[in-house]
């Protein structure tokens, strides 16, 4: 176009202005036909096939939902009354439309062969894995998984549809994993935590070897989710969950994880992320629900919709689903029933008897549900200092009493770091 017709400029960018008011734009939108969870518990993920069926993990609920006309409709599949035992489901995955696999974080994981009718506990995993806390299926047949976010920190990986397994002790790599993604059978990554901070790992060979490609250097920081573009597997994105008061961090690869970039996120506890390209995408975690960007990360803004948000999963650049509170969609549809719906998440019980203390911090935990619980202290500026607690597959409805020595403590403000299976949080205490 020439630049020396002013009148056919005008008419150019009256035109585009024209296509984009009226062209239907792609926005997230709650999925109603499940209520959202009470409580502010969530969805802990949600995976599909295709641009149609699907499968989501109802995490606290222990309930698996089914659809099969992209997300309209969901089909209730199993439910933690129907096996023996509380559970946690933290997420799921499938390698074709009849064969999949349930992680939970309760010691058990589990496995269909007819598209989610039925499922059957997974008996041959040596030794057993505590937690499945990320999966990936690849190829006709391979399918990973990893945990656990409370240590210790292993692999699992079958390949030939979940018949035989394997078990790698990831311990010399890391003490905590969360997610694992492969490009292909041999070429993946796996995130979480080492001793120094949050951790990306890169094999090149099945998970036979791994090498450290990222560290955040902040001790008590994970890498909590990960994701690669599927049309350019050059470009990586992973969220940071860091500790009070520090925030969390989007780290950003453009050269397949050689050299990475760091922005900060818009919470502490950020979980979630999903980028369509390589400028635009979201975040969201334990407390907010979508943030955008549309420069890489350098700014956000507040969507003001969804709760709690964990998993985020790309179709296409106009189609993405995502877990939280509810199950949401990012469409150019119209959905009935859309709502801005938004929930202040439900904190843990927790209770300091005495504060300032001098020498024995004192503290109740109530534990409503079957759970993992990490307790972590921190100075005032988010410095990890030691664990203090590990509590695995405690049973549900009791009530913890802690007593922890701070003689060692210099006078000052401290955080105690509260990890269980529905969230992360932290409470300030001062030493005298």
């Amino acid at each position: 176009m020439s630049t020396k017709n002013p009148t056919a400029k005008i008419l150019f960018f009256c035109f585009l202005s024209a296509f984009y008011y009226f062209y239907p734009q792609s926005t997230w939108q709650t999925l109603m036909d499940i209520p959202p969870n009470t409580n502010n518990q969530r969805f802990d993920d949600i995976f599909l096939i295709n641009d149609q069926i699907g499968w989501a993990a109802n995490g606290n609920y222990a309930t698996v939902y089914k659809t099969i006309d992209g997300g309209i409709n969901w089909t209730e599949q199993l439910n933690e009354n129907e096996i023996e035992g509380n559970f946690y489901f933290r997420n799921i995955e499938f390698l074709n439309e009849f064969i999949g696999f349930l992680g939970t974080l309760n010691g058990k994981t589990f496995k269909t062969l007819d598209g989610g009718s039925n499922w059957e506990v997974i008996t041959n995993i040596s030794p057993n894995p505590p937690a499945i806390c990320g999966l990936s299926a690849v190829g006709e047949s391979t399918i990973y998984g990893c945990g656990a976010y409370f240590s210790p920190a292993y692999i699992i990986k079958s390949i030939d549809s979940g018949n035989t397994w394997q078990y790698f002790d990831m311990s010399p790599y890391a003490n905590a994993l969360v997610e694992i993604y492969f490009l292909n059978e041999d070429v993946g990554f796996v995130s979480g935590k080492s001793d120094d901070g949050a951790i990306i790992l890169k094999t090149t060979n099945a998970g036979e070897d791994w090498t450290e490609i990222f560290n955040s250097n902040i001790p008590g920081e994970y890498v909590w989710k990960l994701q690669v573009l599927s049309n350019d597997p050059d470009i990586l994105f992973g969220s940071i969950q860091a500790v009070s008061p520090n925030l969390g961090k989007l780290v950003k690869s453009t050269d397949g994880g050689q050299t990475w970039n760091t922005y900060d996120a818009p919470e502490t506890n950020i979980q979630a992320v999903g980028f369509v390209d390589g400028n635009h995408g979201w975040m969201g975690g334990h407390i907010t629900g979508f943030y955008e960007t549309f420069d890489g990360g350098m700014t956000w803004n507040n969507l003001n919709i969804g709760s709690n948000l964990n998993r985020i999963f790309i179709i296409n650049p106009n189609l993405a689903y995502a877990s939280g509170t509810s199950l949401y969609k990012f469409t150019d549809e119209t959905l009935d029933n859309i709502t801005s719906e938004k929930q202040d998440r439900t904190p843990l019980n927790i209770y300091i008897k005495k504060n300032p203390v001098s020498s024995l911090l004192e503290i109740e935990v109530n534990l409503i549900s079957a759970d993992n619980l990490v307790v972590e202290l921190y100075d005032v500026n988010g410095k990890f200092i030691r664990q203090l607690a590990l509590l695995k597959n405690h049973s549900a409805n009791q009530t913890k009493h802690f007593v922890f020595s701070v003689e060692d403590l210099a006078t000052g403000t401290y955080y105690i770091n509260f990890h269980n299976n529905s969230g992360r949080e932290s409470r300030k205490f001062i030493k005298i």
